[in-house]
Protein backbone atom coordinates (compact mmCIF):
# COMPACT_ATOMS: atom_id res chain seq x y z
CA UNK A 1 0.00 0.00 0.00
CA UNK A 2 1.52 3.34 -1.05
CA UNK A 3 1.70 6.45 1.12
CA UNK A 4 -1.39 8.06 -0.40
CA UNK A 5 -3.45 4.92 0.13
CA UNK A 6 -2.27 4.62 3.74
CA UNK A 7 -3.23 8.25 4.36
CA UNK A 8 -6.70 7.68 2.89
CA UNK A 9 -7.18 4.54 4.96
CA UNK A 10 -6.19 6.28 8.19
CA UNK A 11 -8.51 9.22 7.40
CA UNK A 12 -11.36 6.75 6.81
CA UNK A 13 -10.69 4.93 10.10
CA UNK A 14 -10.44 8.17 12.08
CA UNK A 15 -13.74 9.37 10.60
CA UNK A 16 -15.51 6.12 11.53
CA UNK A 17 -14.07 6.19 15.06
CA UNK A 18 -14.96 9.86 15.62
CA UNK A 19 -18.55 9.27 14.54
CA UNK A 20 -18.76 6.22 16.80
CA UNK A 21 -17.47 8.24 19.77
CA UNK A 22 -20.07 10.96 19.13
CA UNK A 23 -22.81 8.33 18.93
CA UNK A 24 -21.60 6.68 22.14
CA UNK A 25 -22.19 9.93 24.05
CA UNK A 26 -25.84 9.82 22.99
CA UNK A 27 -26.31 6.10 23.51
CA UNK A 28 -25.00 6.28 27.08
CA UNK A 29 -27.97 8.49 28.03
CA UNK A 30 -30.79 6.57 26.34
CA UNK A 31 -33.49 5.11 28.53
CA UNK A 32 -34.41 1.43 28.50
CA UNK A 33 -37.79 1.75 26.72
CA UNK A 34 -36.19 3.50 23.74
CA UNK A 35 -33.41 0.93 23.42
CA UNK A 36 -35.92 -1.90 23.69
CA UNK A 37 -38.19 -0.34 21.08
CA UNK A 38 -35.22 -0.21 18.71
CA UNK A 39 -34.35 -3.84 19.42
CA UNK A 40 -37.90 -5.10 18.89
CA UNK A 41 -38.32 -2.96 15.76
CA UNK A 42 -34.99 -4.31 14.48
CA UNK A 43 -36.12 -7.90 15.00
CA UNK A 44 -39.27 -7.14 13.02
CA UNK A 45 -37.27 -5.41 10.29
CA UNK A 46 -34.90 -8.37 10.00
CA UNK A 47 -37.90 -10.66 9.47
CA UNK A 48 -39.33 -8.18 6.98
CA UNK A 49 -36.14 -8.13 4.89
CA UNK A 50 -35.56 -11.86 4.48
CA UNK A 51 -35.40 -11.73 0.63
CA UNK A 52 -32.80 -8.94 0.61
CA UNK A 53 -30.67 -10.64 3.27
CA UNK A 54 -30.84 -13.99 1.45
CA UNK A 55 -29.87 -12.32 -1.84
CA UNK A 56 -26.82 -10.74 -0.18
CA UNK A 57 -25.95 -14.06 1.46
CA UNK A 58 -26.21 -15.77 -1.93
CA UNK A 59 -23.45 -13.50 -3.25
CA UNK A 60 -21.24 -14.41 -0.30
CA UNK A 61 -21.91 -18.14 -0.79
CA UNK A 62 -21.05 -17.95 -4.47
CA UNK A 63 -17.78 -16.19 -3.70
CA UNK A 64 -17.01 -18.68 -0.92
CA UNK A 65 -17.36 -21.66 -3.23
CA UNK A 66 -15.20 -20.00 -5.87
CA UNK A 67 -12.66 -19.18 -3.15
CA UNK A 68 -12.33 -22.79 -2.08
CA UNK A 69 -13.75 -22.50 1.46
CA UNK A 70 -14.41 -25.81 3.20
CA UNK A 71 -17.92 -27.23 3.49
CA UNK A 72 -17.89 -26.46 7.22
CA UNK A 73 -17.01 -22.81 6.59
CA UNK A 74 -19.67 -22.52 3.90
CA UNK A 75 -22.27 -23.96 6.27
CA UNK A 76 -21.35 -21.39 8.94
CA UNK A 77 -21.76 -18.67 6.35
CA UNK A 78 -25.07 -19.89 4.91
CA UNK A 79 -28.32 -18.18 5.92
CA UNK A 80 -31.80 -19.60 5.49
CA UNK A 81 -35.19 -18.17 6.37
CA UNK A 82 -35.08 -20.20 9.58
CA UNK A 83 -31.62 -18.93 10.49
CA UNK A 84 -32.68 -15.34 9.83
CA UNK A 85 -35.63 -15.90 12.15
CA UNK A 86 -33.13 -17.15 14.74
CA UNK A 87 -31.23 -13.85 14.32
CA UNK A 88 -34.44 -11.92 14.96
CA UNK A 89 -35.28 -14.03 18.02
CA UNK A 90 -31.79 -13.44 19.44
CA UNK A 91 -32.35 -9.68 19.15
CA UNK A 92 -35.68 -10.06 20.96
CA UNK A 93 -33.94 -12.01 23.72
CA UNK A 94 -31.51 -9.13 24.20
CA UNK A 95 -34.46 -6.73 24.43
CA UNK A 96 -35.91 -8.87 27.24
CA UNK A 97 -32.72 -8.62 29.32
CA UNK A 98 -32.55 -6.15 32.22
CA UNK A 99 -30.82 -2.91 31.23
CA UNK A 100 -27.55 -2.76 33.19
CA UNK A 101 -26.92 0.96 32.65
CA UNK A 102 -27.58 3.11 35.71
CA UNK A 103 -27.75 0.10 38.02
CA UNK A 104 -26.38 0.82 41.48
CA UNK A 105 -23.97 -2.01 42.14
CA UNK A 106 -23.44 -1.03 45.75
CA UNK A 107 -24.00 1.96 48.00
CA UNK A 108 -22.41 2.89 51.31
CA UNK A 109 -22.87 5.75 53.77
CA UNK A 110 -19.70 6.82 55.50
CA UNK A 111 -19.68 7.77 59.21
CA UNK A 112 -19.38 11.44 58.20
CA UNK A 113 -22.59 11.21 56.14
CA UNK A 114 -20.92 11.01 52.71
CA UNK A 115 -22.87 8.69 50.38
CA UNK A 116 -20.86 6.68 47.84
CA UNK A 117 -22.60 4.72 45.07
CA UNK A 118 -20.97 2.49 42.47
CA UNK A 119 -23.06 2.88 39.30
CA UNK A 120 -22.86 0.82 36.11
CA UNK A 121 -21.96 2.74 32.91
CA UNK A 122 -21.17 1.81 29.26
CA UNK A 123 -17.64 1.15 28.08
CA UNK A 124 -18.05 3.64 25.21
CA UNK A 125 -16.90 2.54 21.74
CA UNK A 126 -16.35 -1.16 21.05
CA UNK A 127 -14.19 -2.29 18.11
CA UNK A 128 -15.43 -5.81 17.36
CA UNK A 129 -13.34 -7.92 14.97
CA UNK A 130 -14.92 -11.26 14.18
CA UNK A 131 -15.24 -14.23 11.88
CA UNK A 132 -17.61 -14.85 9.00
CA UNK A 133 -20.87 -15.90 10.69
CA UNK A 134 -23.48 -13.27 9.72
CA UNK A 135 -25.58 -13.81 12.86
CA UNK A 136 -22.68 -12.50 14.95
CA UNK A 137 -23.14 -9.10 13.29
CA UNK A 138 -26.65 -8.73 14.70
CA UNK A 139 -25.74 -10.23 18.08
CA UNK A 140 -22.87 -7.78 18.60
CA UNK A 141 -24.90 -4.75 17.52
CA UNK A 142 -27.81 -5.69 19.79
CA UNK A 143 -25.61 -6.32 22.83
CA UNK A 144 -23.59 -3.14 22.38
CA UNK A 145 -26.57 -0.82 21.94
CA UNK A 146 -28.50 -2.46 24.78
CA UNK A 147 -25.52 -1.71 27.04
CA UNK A 148 -25.25 1.87 25.76
CA UNK A 149 -22.15 1.36 23.61
CA UNK A 150 -21.40 2.26 20.02
CA UNK A 151 -19.88 -0.55 17.96
CA UNK A 152 -17.50 -0.61 15.01
CA UNK A 153 -17.94 -3.97 13.28
CA UNK A 154 -15.10 -5.46 11.27
CA UNK A 155 -16.42 -8.81 10.04
CA UNK A 156 -14.77 -11.39 7.84
CA UNK A 157 -14.65 -10.52 4.17
CA UNK A 158 -16.39 -13.81 3.33
CA UNK A 159 -19.63 -12.47 4.86
CA UNK A 160 -19.35 -8.83 3.81
CA UNK A 161 -22.55 -8.73 1.73
CA UNK A 162 -24.60 -10.58 4.37
CA UNK A 163 -23.26 -8.42 7.20
CA UNK A 164 -23.87 -5.24 5.24
CA UNK A 165 -27.47 -6.22 4.54
CA UNK A 166 -28.06 -6.86 8.26
CA UNK A 167 -26.33 -3.63 9.32
CA UNK A 168 -28.36 -1.65 6.76
CA UNK A 169 -31.55 -2.93 8.39
CA UNK A 170 -30.32 -2.15 11.92
CA UNK A 171 -29.13 1.36 11.02
CA UNK A 172 -32.36 2.21 9.22
CA UNK A 173 -34.37 1.05 12.21
CA UNK A 174 -32.14 3.07 14.55
CA UNK A 175 -32.83 6.22 12.53
CA UNK A 176 -36.58 5.52 12.63
CA UNK A 177 -36.46 5.13 16.43
CA UNK A 178 -34.39 8.25 17.05
CA UNK A 179 -31.10 6.49 17.81
CA UNK A 180 -27.82 7.62 16.20
CA UNK A 181 -27.11 5.49 13.12
CA UNK A 182 -23.39 5.78 13.77
CA UNK A 183 -23.86 3.68 16.86
CA UNK A 184 -23.54 0.76 14.42
CA UNK A 185 -20.91 0.96 11.68
CA UNK A 186 -19.56 -1.81 9.47
CA UNK A 187 -15.99 -1.27 8.30
CA UNK A 188 -15.65 -1.25 4.52
CA UNK A 189 -11.95 -2.02 3.79
CA UNK A 190 -11.43 -5.77 3.63
CA UNK A 191 -7.65 -5.75 4.12
CA UNK A 192 -6.12 -6.25 7.56
CA UNK A 193 -4.37 -2.88 7.37
CA UNK A 194 -7.67 -1.34 8.47
CA UNK A 195 -7.51 -3.33 11.71
CA UNK A 196 -4.07 -1.94 12.50
CA UNK A 197 -5.24 1.63 11.87
CA UNK A 198 -8.24 1.24 14.16
CA UNK A 199 -6.08 -0.30 16.88
CA UNK A 200 -4.09 2.96 17.02
CA UNK A 201 -7.16 5.08 17.82
CA UNK A 202 -7.38 4.77 21.58
CA UNK A 203 -8.53 8.37 21.85
CA UNK A 204 -11.86 7.27 20.30
CA UNK A 205 -12.10 3.49 20.85
CA UNK A 206 -12.40 2.19 24.41
CA UNK A 207 -12.04 -1.57 23.96
CA UNK A 208 -11.21 -4.06 21.19
CA UNK A 209 -12.83 -7.49 21.13
CA UNK A 210 -11.39 -9.98 18.62
CA UNK A 211 -13.32 -13.17 17.94
CA UNK A 212 -11.72 -15.62 15.55
CA UNK A 213 -8.52 -17.59 15.05
CA UNK A 214 -5.50 -17.37 17.33
CA UNK A 215 -3.43 -15.47 14.75
CA UNK A 216 -6.03 -12.69 14.53
CA UNK A 217 -6.39 -12.42 18.30
CA UNK A 218 -2.62 -12.22 18.82
CA UNK A 219 -2.39 -9.52 16.13
CA UNK A 220 -5.00 -7.46 17.96
CA UNK A 221 -3.43 -8.06 21.39
CA UNK A 222 0.02 -7.07 20.09
CA UNK A 223 -1.05 -3.92 18.26
CA UNK A 224 -3.93 -2.49 20.28
CA UNK A 225 -3.41 0.71 22.26
CA UNK A 226 -6.70 0.15 24.06
CA UNK A 227 -7.70 -2.76 26.34
CA UNK A 228 -8.49 -6.07 24.60
CA UNK A 229 -10.98 -8.74 25.71
CA UNK A 230 -9.67 -11.98 24.24
CA UNK A 231 -9.13 -15.69 24.26
CA UNK A 232 -6.36 -17.25 22.19
CA UNK A 233 -7.35 -20.92 22.23
CA UNK A 234 -10.16 -23.14 23.42
CA UNK A 235 -8.26 -26.23 24.58
CA UNK A 236 -11.05 -27.62 26.76
CA UNK A 237 -10.84 -30.78 28.88
CA UNK A 238 -13.15 -33.43 30.27
CA UNK A 239 -11.75 -35.30 33.26
CA UNK A 240 -13.43 -38.62 34.16
CA UNK A 241 -12.78 -39.27 37.83
CA UNK A 242 -12.53 -42.65 39.57
CA UNK A 243 -15.92 -41.86 41.16
CA UNK A 244 -17.65 -41.03 37.88
CA UNK A 245 -20.95 -42.43 36.65
CA UNK A 246 -19.49 -43.94 33.48
CA UNK A 247 -22.68 -43.70 31.43
CA UNK A 248 -22.87 -39.99 32.28
CA UNK A 249 -19.16 -39.64 31.48
CA UNK A 250 -19.65 -41.15 28.03
CA UNK A 251 -22.62 -38.90 27.28
CA UNK A 252 -20.83 -35.76 28.47
CA UNK A 253 -17.66 -36.59 26.53
CA UNK A 254 -19.53 -37.27 23.28
CA UNK A 255 -21.57 -34.10 23.63
CA UNK A 256 -18.54 -32.00 24.60
CA UNK A 257 -16.53 -33.21 21.61
CA UNK A 258 -19.03 -34.12 18.91
CA UNK A 259 -22.09 -31.88 19.26
CA UNK A 260 -20.14 -29.26 17.31
CA UNK A 261 -16.41 -29.68 16.80
CA UNK A 262 -15.31 -26.38 15.29
CA UNK A 263 -16.11 -24.13 18.25
CA UNK A 264 -14.06 -22.81 21.15
CA UNK A 265 -15.95 -24.69 23.89
CA UNK A 266 -15.68 -28.13 22.29
CA UNK A 267 -13.64 -30.68 24.24
CA UNK A 268 -10.16 -31.23 22.79
CA UNK A 269 -8.63 -33.41 25.52
CA UNK A 270 -9.96 -36.28 27.63
CA UNK A 271 -8.34 -37.25 30.93
CA UNK A 272 -9.28 -40.58 32.55
CA UNK A 273 -8.47 -41.80 36.04
CA UNK A 274 -6.30 -44.95 35.95
CA UNK A 275 -8.70 -46.91 38.18
CA UNK A 276 -11.52 -46.85 35.61
CA UNK A 277 -9.53 -46.52 32.37
CA UNK A 278 -9.73 -50.19 31.40
CA UNK A 279 -13.47 -50.26 31.98
CA UNK A 280 -14.19 -46.89 30.38
CA UNK A 281 -11.79 -46.18 27.52
CA UNK A 282 -12.41 -48.98 24.98
CA UNK A 283 -16.15 -48.26 24.78
CA UNK A 284 -15.55 -44.49 24.90
CA UNK A 285 -13.10 -44.72 22.02
CA UNK A 286 -15.62 -46.75 20.04
CA UNK A 287 -18.24 -44.03 20.50
CA UNK A 288 -15.77 -41.37 19.40
CA UNK A 289 -14.82 -43.44 16.37
CA UNK A 290 -18.50 -43.66 15.41
CA UNK A 291 -18.41 -39.86 15.14
CA UNK A 292 -15.24 -39.99 13.04
CA UNK A 293 -13.00 -38.76 15.86
CA UNK A 294 -9.34 -39.84 15.87
CA UNK A 295 -7.96 -40.69 19.33
CA UNK A 296 -4.37 -39.65 20.08
CA UNK A 297 -3.24 -41.10 23.39
CA UNK A 298 -0.36 -41.86 25.67
CA UNK A 299 1.24 -45.32 25.81
CA UNK A 300 -1.38 -46.78 28.16
CA UNK A 301 -4.25 -45.38 26.10
CA UNK A 302 -2.79 -46.99 22.96
CA UNK A 303 -2.61 -50.36 24.71
CA UNK A 304 -6.28 -50.16 25.69
CA UNK A 305 -7.45 -48.66 22.38
CA UNK A 306 -5.80 -50.41 19.39
CA UNK A 307 -7.17 -47.81 16.94
CA UNK A 308 -5.50 -44.92 18.83
CA UNK A 309 -2.33 -43.27 17.57
CA UNK A 310 0.50 -42.09 19.80
CA UNK A 311 0.07 -38.52 21.02
CA UNK A 312 2.89 -36.03 20.66
CA UNK A 313 3.55 -33.41 23.32
CA UNK A 314 2.03 -30.68 21.16
CA UNK A 315 -1.23 -32.65 20.88
CA UNK A 316 -1.97 -31.90 24.53
CA UNK A 317 -1.69 -28.16 23.85
CA UNK A 318 -3.73 -28.30 20.64
CA UNK A 319 -7.08 -26.76 19.81
CA UNK A 320 -8.02 -29.17 17.02
CA UNK A 321 -11.38 -27.65 16.07
CA UNK A 322 -12.13 -30.90 14.29
CA UNK A 323 -12.33 -34.71 14.61
CA UNK A 324 -9.24 -35.32 16.78
CA UNK A 325 -9.02 -35.67 20.56
CA UNK A 326 -6.01 -36.13 22.84
CA UNK A 327 -6.44 -38.68 25.64
CA UNK A 328 -4.32 -39.29 28.73
CA UNK A 329 -4.61 -41.61 31.72
CA UNK A 330 -3.87 -39.88 35.03
CA UNK A 331 -3.17 -41.42 38.41
CA UNK A 332 -5.21 -39.05 40.53
CA UNK A 333 -7.19 -35.82 40.73
CA UNK A 334 -4.00 -33.86 41.43
CA UNK A 335 -2.48 -35.09 38.16
CA UNK A 336 -5.61 -34.07 36.25
CA UNK A 337 -5.60 -30.58 37.73
CA UNK A 338 -1.88 -30.11 37.04
CA UNK A 339 -2.31 -31.32 33.45
CA UNK A 340 -5.23 -28.96 32.77
CA UNK A 341 -3.55 -25.92 34.28
CA UNK A 342 -0.36 -26.65 32.32
CA UNK A 343 -1.71 -27.61 28.90
CA UNK A 344 -5.11 -25.92 28.93
CA UNK A 345 -6.14 -22.47 27.74
CA UNK A 346 -8.21 -21.37 30.79
CA UNK A 347 -11.41 -21.60 28.75
CA UNK A 348 -13.72 -24.47 29.83
CA UNK A 349 -12.88 -27.63 31.74
CA UNK A 350 -15.19 -30.32 33.11
CA UNK A 351 -15.07 -33.03 35.76
CA UNK A 352 -17.38 -36.05 35.84
CA UNK A 353 -17.59 -37.37 39.40
CA UNK A 354 -20.01 -38.42 42.13
CA UNK A 355 -17.47 -37.42 44.79
CA UNK A 356 -18.38 -34.02 46.25
CA UNK A 357 -14.93 -33.20 47.61
CA UNK A 358 -13.30 -34.02 44.24
CA UNK A 359 -15.78 -31.73 42.48
CA UNK A 360 -15.09 -28.94 44.98
CA UNK A 361 -11.32 -29.27 44.63
CA UNK A 362 -11.52 -29.33 40.84
CA UNK A 363 -13.71 -26.20 40.84
CA UNK A 364 -11.38 -24.38 43.23
CA UNK A 365 -8.05 -25.34 41.66
CA UNK A 366 -8.68 -25.41 37.89
CA UNK A 367 -7.95 -21.90 36.62
CA UNK A 368 -10.50 -21.54 33.83
CA UNK A 369 -13.23 -19.11 32.85
CA UNK A 370 -15.81 -21.84 33.47
CA UNK A 371 -15.54 -25.11 35.38
CA UNK A 372 -18.28 -27.64 34.65
CA UNK A 373 -19.26 -30.31 37.18
CA UNK A 374 -21.08 -33.25 35.56
CA UNK A 375 -21.98 -31.10 32.56
CA UNK A 376 -20.78 -30.66 28.97
CA UNK A 377 -18.15 -28.06 28.09
CA UNK A 378 -20.51 -26.96 25.29
CA UNK A 379 -22.72 -25.32 27.92
CA UNK A 380 -20.22 -22.49 28.48
CA UNK A 381 -22.24 -20.09 26.36
CA UNK A 382 -24.03 -16.79 26.90
CA UNK A 383 -27.40 -18.15 25.81
CA UNK A 384 -27.06 -21.25 28.00
CA UNK A 385 -26.07 -19.07 30.98
CA UNK A 386 -29.11 -16.84 30.53
CA UNK A 387 -27.06 -13.86 29.35
CA UNK A 388 -28.78 -13.70 25.96
CA UNK A 389 -26.45 -13.49 23.00
CA UNK A 390 -22.75 -13.16 23.73
CA UNK A 391 -20.05 -11.09 22.10
CA UNK A 392 -17.46 -13.73 22.94
CA UNK A 393 -16.01 -15.90 25.71
CA UNK A 394 -13.12 -14.20 27.45
CA UNK A 395 -10.25 -16.09 29.12
CA UNK A 396 -8.84 -12.81 30.46
CA UNK A 397 -9.14 -11.93 34.13
CA UNK A 398 -9.53 -8.19 33.46
CA UNK A 399 -12.12 -6.90 32.98
CA UNK A 400 -14.49 -9.74 32.13
CA UNK A 401 -14.17 -13.53 32.11
CA UNK A 402 -16.29 -16.21 30.47
CA UNK A 403 -19.31 -15.46 28.25
CA UNK A 404 -19.60 -11.70 27.70
CA UNK A 405 -23.12 -10.33 27.52
CA UNK A 406 -24.58 -6.91 28.25
CA UNK A 407 -23.19 -6.64 31.80
CA UNK A 408 -19.69 -7.52 30.62
CA UNK A 409 -19.91 -4.62 28.15
CA UNK A 410 -20.11 -2.16 31.04
CA UNK A 411 -17.83 -0.56 33.59
CA UNK A 412 -18.76 1.56 36.60
CA UNK A 413 -18.16 4.94 38.13
CA UNK A 414 -18.51 6.28 41.64
CA UNK A 415 -21.20 8.84 42.35
CA UNK A 416 -20.44 10.61 45.62
CA UNK A 417 -23.07 12.78 47.38
CA UNK A 418 -22.27 15.13 50.20
CA UNK A 419 -23.62 18.19 51.96
CA UNK A 420 -20.73 20.60 51.81
CA UNK A 421 -18.29 17.87 52.84
CA UNK A 422 -14.59 18.85 52.86
CA UNK A 423 -11.44 16.87 53.44
CA UNK A 424 -9.82 17.88 56.69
Amino acid sequence: MNGESQSELRAYCVDVARRAAAAAEVLALLDSPLKNRWLLASAGAVRGNVPAILEANGRDLAAAKDGGLSAAHVDRLRLTAARIDDIARAIEEVAALPDPIGETIERVRRPNGLEIAKVRVPLGVVLFIYESRPNVTADAAALCLKSGNAVILRGGKEARHSSQAIVDVLRATAAEQGLPEDGIQLVSPADRAAISRFLELDEYIDVAIPRGGEALIRLVADEARMPVMKHFRGNCHVYVDAWADLRMARDITVNSKCQRMGVCNACESLLVHAEIAEQFLPEMAGLLNQHGVEVRGDERVCRLVPSATAAAEEDYYAEFLGPIISVKIVECLDDAIRHINHYGSHHTDAIVTEHLSAARRFAAEVDSSAVMINASTRLNDGGQFGLGAEIGISTDKFHARGPCGVRELTSYKYVVSGNGHLRL
